[in-house]
């Protein structure tokens, strides 16, 4: 197996090649790679992002495949935007888990003070983060795709909120939903402001599209796109319809509640078994090793949402999350 530049041995094959996005560079808002239509009718301003990681092309083809179509609104606003272009610039499918990010992860980046922060550390992402800010802010409803390091099945990420759990289920493709608070190292654009403010009809989902370069990820990404776009009548309900009558329906989601991430602590985190995510474990499974410290599984049962590979302290190695009723409430 071919290694990585961030030293992870490759298990999957690069099915999917990246897309040329040089058509889309210069944006039609002043900021490179960010294409925003106006329908001239009243209407929230919906927005749809791919690579915010480097490496994970499905959003990519999905949003170029929806700026080929000349998508536009029939109401609001709705935007398309290319994110992490210098990180994807660096993808080579040799080595495909070098080109996440360029300096440091961009979906870190998103915490209360982190972008007006002059005394921090200058990084690309951090750069690129301070130039779509202002058309960021603008967004009422963002639809976030992205790809995962194992082949599991897609999920959406929801947040916290309630009211993201609700919007993860009305736009399902995928039938898992995950309620979570994020991650230690940092705040998610999906949560980035008014996303997070349950008082706020702002609203965002992250989508997680199956393994980062299984040519089905595309399809789930076009999938997600078609319906989110639908629910918030930028585009009509009979847009695709040909093509979703043939994708798999969703009857009834699924949804899980993080108890908790593990971040790691030191530089030997080690897994009992390759776990691959949504294994369904007892109370007191032994997960792994963090140093000299055992981590077990926590409650009854315990399901592991999207154990990772890159176990370096600070980063999440898994998500311990349990089944709960989607009727169920919460803030």
């Amino acid at each position: 197996m071919t290694g990585s530049a961030t030293g992870l041995p490759n298990l999957y094959a690069v099915e999917i090649q990246a897309p040329d996005l040089k058509a889309y560079a210069s944006g039609n808002t002043g900021i490179p790679y960010v294409w925003t239509f106006d329908s001239g009718i009243d209407g929230p301003h919906v927005a749809v992002t791919a690579l915010v990681h480097g490496n994970e092309l499905c959003g990519a083809h999905a949003l170029d495949w929806l700026m080929r179509m000349e998508v536009r609104p029939q109401r609001g606003r709705l935007s398309f935007a290319f994110v992490n272009i210098a990180a994807f610039e660096l993808f080579d499918p040799e080595v495909p888990d070098g080109s996440r990010w360029v300096d440091e992860d961009f979906n870190r980046l998103w915490g209360p003070g982190v972008l007006s922060d002059l005394s921090r550390k200058q990084t690309e992402e951090l750069r690129r983060a301070r130039e779509i800010l202002p058309w960021l802010q603008t967004v009422d409803y963002l639809l976030d795709i992205h790809s995962m390091q194992h082949k599991t099945e897609a999920l959406m990420i929801a947040g916290p909120l309630k009211k993201g759990q609700d919007l993860a289920c009305a736009v399902a493709p995928p039938r898992h939903v995950v309620c979570d608070n994020g991650h230690a190292e940092g705040v998610r654009m999906r949560d980035f402001g008014d996303f997070g403010d349950p008082t706020s009809p702002r609203n965002a989902l992250l989508v997680e599209c199956g393994q980062h370069w299984e040519t089905e990820s595309t399809e789930i990404a076009k999938d997600c796109a078609v319906n989110f776009l639908r629910h918030f009548g930028s585009v009509p309900n009979h847009f695709q319809a040909e093509r979703m009558a043939q994708r798999p329906i969703v009857l009834k989601s699924e949804v899980y509640r993080v108890s908790g991430p593990v971040t790691v602590k030191t530089n030997d985190f080690r897994f009992a078994e390759d776990w691959r995510g949504f294994e369904r474990l007892s109370k007191g499974t032994l997960i792994g090793h963090d140093g000299s410290e055992a981590v077990y599984a926590p409650h009854e049962p315990t399901v592991l949402i999207m154990p990772s590979r890159r176990l370096w302290p600070g980063k999440t190695a898994v998500r311990f999350a349990y089944p709960i009723d989607p009727a169920e409430t919460h803030p």
